[in-house]
């Protein structure tokens, strides 16, 4: 009996990695344009704003952001609340225990990420990323901790308002892309498409 439970159990794992491998090119091309054009812009503005070898506007976390907007679009880590909210609530408590154990590293980074899933759970806001968001608030360099609660505010939520937008834009350009999922914002978009192609 439990040997039949295992083997079931197998089958059904190797189904479902099969499944999310099947993957179109269509998939493939808006990830890439999605993904090539959000951290670009992010790219960009580190470039005009910051100058040095020192990045602050283009933190690690927005690049596993990323993967989750653009390319598993229908996770519900990928979804708004998640990802705005994950970064922000993130930040706060990242920058919050930066500012209370400054110097103890080995207690301010697993403090900071451990703090900010809790929050993130109590929210519902739920972003794998942002355990990067508030480890990068802790262990960053001087010019991201001296930047203090505006961490939060730039580089945080400009460059998560950057990628949400760029999200909405490039993962609702075909029918079958919907991006925020089960939302209203996909239908609206297509029915102005189609007016405006009309014309």
């Amino acid at each position: 009996m439990p040997n039949q439970k295992l083997q079931r159990s197998y089958r059904k794992t190797r189904y479902i990695l099969y499944k999310e491998t099947l993957i179109d090119s269509k998939e493939h091309f808006w990830s890439f344009i999605g993904s090539f054009v959000g951290i670009g812009i992010l790219s960009y503005l580190e470039s005009i704003r910051f100058s040095g070898s020192d990045i602050v506007f283009l933190i690690g976390s927005f690049g596993a952001s990323s993967v989750l907007v653009y390319g598993i679009i229908q996770s519900p880590f990928s979804q708004p609340r998640n990802l705005i909210g994950g970064h922000v609530i993130s930040a706060i408590i990242g920058v919050t225990v930066q500012k209370l154990v400054p110097d103890i590293v080995w207690l301010s980074a697993p403090l900071a990420v451990s703090l900010s899933i809790i929050f993130m759970q109590i929210t519902k806001t739920l972003h794998p990323p942002g355990g990067a968001t508030a480890l990068i608030a802790v262990t960053g360099s001087a010019q991201i901790k001296d930047l203090g609660y505006m961490y939060v505010l730039s580089p945080v939520l400009d460059g998560v308002l950057i990628l949400f937008v760029t999200a909405l834009i490039f993962n609702n350009m075909t029918s079958s892309r919907t991006y925020p999922s089960h939302s209203t914002y996909h239908k609206h978009y297509h029915k102005i498409r189609k007016r405006f192609s009309r014309k």
